[in-house]
């Protein structure tokens, strides 16, 4: 499993290994370039620049390899609290078999429950939580200054270079310094845009980051929040209603995750909350949305095969697969009668969970099946289910629809039927 990967095995992975060149690309071919530019060796401010950039490469590289190292610290398997009370206002992870601790959250990449998770980064090739939140921004900080400073030296590089020949034919021999070869200048270019791109990225994510940071919220709990909001709305509360408990001021905030010595603070479980609130209001939160997501929820039939392929083209057609979520959830594998618990709605695509069958509850290996149980497949490869009761003589009896009609109901469920939209349970 990823989370079981440790050590410098953790970096054998394209995110690492993509980073990890990035970062030295740029450093390698700005110091070759910038020993033309502003040799350091002739003058005491030229060492320093050059010293500088050093510096802030080596801090970048530094914090990226701690937060791979370091990890987001990880819930233990069948976690429970000290009290077992306290179960009630918690969620349980079926795969950690155990509860989840107050802001963790199961990573399906790394197959664990993350301590007050934000997000699995594909580019430590781990999740950013508790543990290497400083690092981390500490990693994009410096990233995005010496890429700064990058973007300067290459710039002005290759502005000497491709006006050297000016400079020589007007006597301004001492600004002819960078001469480019056909290769020199390729990297010279490459690094440009590798820097800007930096710089860009990084910086976008790094005041996501910040923000988050100052809320002391994760890319999680913003949703939870907005999700809270939403719900109180739609039921004629006050919005502001709800408090988000660990929001404590934005100084105490920054603090519990920027210390002197870029350390976590406590065991990642327990947290501090501010004034009228306990550990378990923003988990109490969680389960009552929970409740209501099960309550939209509806059933659905498989009625032709699915791939779970991203792109399926040969099976499903251009549309749909021009339609597809822009997200990394996976994509499940149906059969022919497979039933799914859909929570998720696209006008292309649907979000579920395909209910095993009764082979594979009994733990018959030769019906398991491989792949995803959870995530997206397309919607005009099944048909929704609608429990209908047989009518009778009495309107208020048992035999009416959900929608207490009768033979309207009926006349309505077969025209879902032939427009593929529903099936009458069999």
């Amino acid at each position: 499993m990823n989370a079981e990967i440790s050590g410098f095995r953790r970096f054998i992975h394209w995110g690492p290994i993509t980073a990890l060149s990035i970062i030295k690309c740029i450093t390698l071919t700005t110091l070759y370039m910038n020993s033309m530019w502003w040799p350091p060796n002739e003058s005491f401010a030229g060492f320093a620049h050059q010293a500088l950039f050093l510096m802030l490469s080596t801090l970048a590289t530094f914090n990226y390899v701690m937060a791979t190292l370091t990890g987001p610290g990880l819930l233990p398997r069948q976690w429970q609290p000290k009290e077992p009370k306290d179960t009630e206002h918690l969620q349980y992870c079926k795969t950690c078999d155990g509860y989840k601790a107050p802001r963790s959250h199961h990573c399906r990449k790394c197959n664990r429950c993350v301590k007050k998770m934000d997000h699995h980064c594909p580019w430590i090739n781990h999740c950013v939580g508790w543990a290497n939140h400083a690092y981390f921004s500490y990693f994009l900080l410096f990233s995005i200054l010496g890429s700064m400073q990058a973007t300067v030296i290459l710039c002005g590089s290759f502005y000497r270079g491709i006006y050297r020949y000016y400079y020589l034919t007007h006597g301004l021999v001492h600004l002819a310094s960078v001469q480019f070869t056909v290769v020199s200048i390729i990297l010279c270019i490459t690094g440009m845009g590798l820097a800007i791109g930096v710089v860009i990225g990084l910086g976008m994510l790094l005041f996501i980051q910040l923000k988050t940071i100052v809320a002391n919220q994760t890319g999680i709990e913003i949703w939870i929040v907005e999700k809270a909001q939403y719900r109180r709305y739609a039921n004629g509360e006050e919005v502001d209603s709800f408090i988000y408990p660990y929001d404590l001021g934005w100084r105490l905030n920054l603090k519990q995750v920027f210390n002197d010595e870029c350390q976590k603070l406590g065991d990642g479980i327990e947290w501090p909350v501010a004034q009228g609130c306990d550990q378990y209001t923003l988990t109490r939160e969680q389960l009552a949305q929970k409740e209501e997501k099960r309550a939209r929820t509806r059933t659905y039939k498989c009625h032709s095969p699915v791939t779970g392929r991203w792109l399926p083209v040969c099976s499903q057609g251009w549309s749909v697969c021009m339609g597809a979520p822009c997200t990394d959830e996976p994509r499940i594998r149906l059969q022919p009668g497979d039933i799914i618990k859909v929570t998720r709605f696209r006008k292309h695509w649907l979000f579920g969970e395909r209910e095993l069958t009764k082979q594979e509850l009994r733990g018959d290996k030769k019906h398991q099946r491989r792949g995803h149980t959870r995530g997206w497949f397309p919607r005009q490869s099944a048909v929704e289910l609608i429990e209908v009761h047989e009518c009778g003589g009495d309107p208020g009896s048992d035999n009416l629809t959900e929608n207490g009609t009768c033979n309207g109901g009926h006349a309505q469920l077969k025209q879902q039927q032939r427009n593929g939209h529903a099936k009458k349970y069999m």
